[in-house]
């Protein structure tokens, strides 16, 4: 256990930060698997934004988030022909 004052505050703050990540995470590969089960036009914005939520609030890099978006997208168009 951390005997300084700050280090007893750096574990406080890693643990909400790491219990808000793991529960933005979560959220997202619950709604990604959910669309990839079926993949429609309706339900893809819905993803995306979640998707970009997750990127906004720094859990998921930019770039990973513009990928998985891309993936859905090209999934939904594959299914719709």
């Amino acid at each position: 256990m951390a005997n300084i004052k700050s280090a007893e505050k750096r574990i406080r703050t890693s643990a909400k930060k790491t219990a808000r990540n793991r529960r933005v995470k979560t959220k997202l590969r619950h709604v990604i698997k959910k669309h990839r089960s079926s993949p429609s036009a309706e339900t893809l914005p819905g993803t995306a934004a979640e998707i970009d939520r997750a990127a906004a609030k720094g859990v998921i890099h930019k770039n990973t988030a513009a990928r998985y978006k891309s993936r859905l997208a090209k999934a939904t168009r594959a299914a719709k022909s």
